[in-house]
């Protein structure tokens, strides 16, 4: 909804919406501090919960704070000096910066945790569970949006739109943080002081886990795949909405709606992939045909621009979710059976930093891209600067599915677990 009112509301540049938005995803190799920190040090007796009380309170507080210099940015842009509005640029790249820190500081103890209180059986229909709340909480959201911002339909007044969106924000960050609360409370076991040090007997120092993920292959296979994968995915993440506003003239309230739809089939895909495909075919199989599927998703998406229909973009939306959830499940699964358990939030760390920098690259290269496309294409081509970069995206894709049939999960285990006897071994020889 932001990245919509800031393109097509408040006439920023695609490229900077794009550019201040990945900065929450520049922040991604915090990922890997926080999930050594949360490996080693424990807060009352607790490894995770925690860090994820303290990203939390972080990230809500941002977000309600990124309503009122979104605004301020956009009165710099139409009436600043360039000085202001330099000023106003990097205090909006900032704040989202410091959002990326602390969803950084939750995210990656919080998927740790899972790690910690899961064995390698139960982990697919975790995720499957995981995924499926998430996607909840999206359509939920989407729907909390559309009915909240109903009265919006063809205002452009800065101040209205203002007001509404800081009411909105300020709710749900109260709501999220609760639920966090509420959802973390309890679930990871207090260990006394000796149970906390004696976690490893002689802990992985960073520089040793660093030599253990250069030391497989398979790593740089995996880190590439979810690179291409998450570009694949997100390269429309920061203009879908400007899509359905420019290309098919839906108001706000109705463009919010298909993250709802979206949101749908991506449950769907995550019951159908956690549930039955995953453990059925296998996580690499699922991971291409989940693959496959998002690439033809991306074709029907610039189909659908050419009918102009809303009800034909709704379908595809759900049918883009269905191959979303499919592809997610796969290479979450995937994502957690490549990480060590001794060294469970550094690898979740990386991982987490291939994604994050992959989701950046998709925001600042998709806002850039439908500029391109605006300037090749000239003025009134809506259609085919936004085709220009589902194009690109299905590129991503295909890569994607060409660097995935290299990887081989018991070839990482067998190189990463050598390694670490080797490491462990000279460190108590030392």
């Amino acid at each position: 909804m932001i990245n919509r009112v800031m393109i097509s509301e408040l006439a920023f540049p695609a490229f900077l919406v794009g550019g201040a938005l990945a900065f929450e995803q520049f922040m991604a190799p915090a990922r890997v501090l926080f999930g050594q920190v949360s490996d080693r040090w424990a807060i009352n007796g607790r490894h995770r919960t925690p860090y994820i009380w303290i990203g939390t309170a972080g990230f809500c507080s941002l977000a309600c704070l990124s309503i009122p210099i979104i605004f301020r940015t956009a009165d710099a842009l139409q009436n600043g000096s360039s000085g202001l509005i330099t000023a106003w640029i990097f205090a909006l790249c900032g704040l989202f910066a410091l959002y990326g820190l602390s969803i950084s500081s939750a995210s990656t103890p919080y998927l740790a945790l899972v790690i910690d209180i899961t064995n390698e059986k139960e982990r697919p229909k975790v995720v499957g569970i995981i995924w499926c709340m998430l996607t909840v909480g999206i359509i939920v959201g989407a729907i909390a949006i559309s009915i909240t911002t109903k009265g919006l339909d063809g205002i452009t007044d800065p101040e209205i739109l203002e007001k509404t969106l800081q009411s909105f924000m300020n709710r749900v960050a109260l709501i999220i943080g609760s639920v966090v609360l509420i959802a973390t409370a309890g679930i990871e076991p207090r260990r006394s002081t000796a149970q906390s040090n004696s976690r490893q007997e002689k802990p992985v120092t960073i520089g040793q886990s660093w030599t253990i993920i250069r030391s497989s292959r398979q790593i740089v296979i995996f880190f590439s795949f979810l690179l291409c994968f998450s570009l694949g995915l997100f390269l429309q993440d920061p203009i879908l909405e400007s899509y359905g506003a420019e290309v098919f003239g839906m108001p706000i309230s109705k463009t919010t709606l298909l993250n709802a739809y979206w949101g749908s089939g991506t449950l769907i895909g995550l019951l159908v992939a956690g549930l039955w495909f995953t453990p059925k075919f296998g996580k690499l199989l699922a991971a291409k045909t989940g693959c496959w599927m998002i690439l033809c998703s991306l074709l029907l998406l610039i189909s659908a621009g050419f009918t102009g229909s809303t009800s034909s973009l709704a379908i595809v939306m759900v049918l883009f979710g269905i191959s979303a959830g499919i592809g997610t499940n796969s290479a979450l699964s995937l994502m957690l059976d490549l990480t060590l358990p001794q060294l469970a939030g550094t690898f979740v760390g990386i991982w987490g930093l291939a994604q994050a920098m992959s989701r950046a690259l998709g925001k600042v290269i998709g806002g850039g891209l439908l500029d391109l496309g605006r300037a090749l294409t000239g003025s009134g081509q809506e259609l085919q600067a936004f085709s220009f970069v589902f194009a690109i995206e299905t590129a991503f894709v295909l890569l994607a599915i060409a660097v995935l049939g290299q990887l081989n999960t018991a070839q990482f285990k067998r190189d990463t677990e050598t390694r670490l006897e080797t490491l462990l071994m000279a460190s108590l020889e030392d």
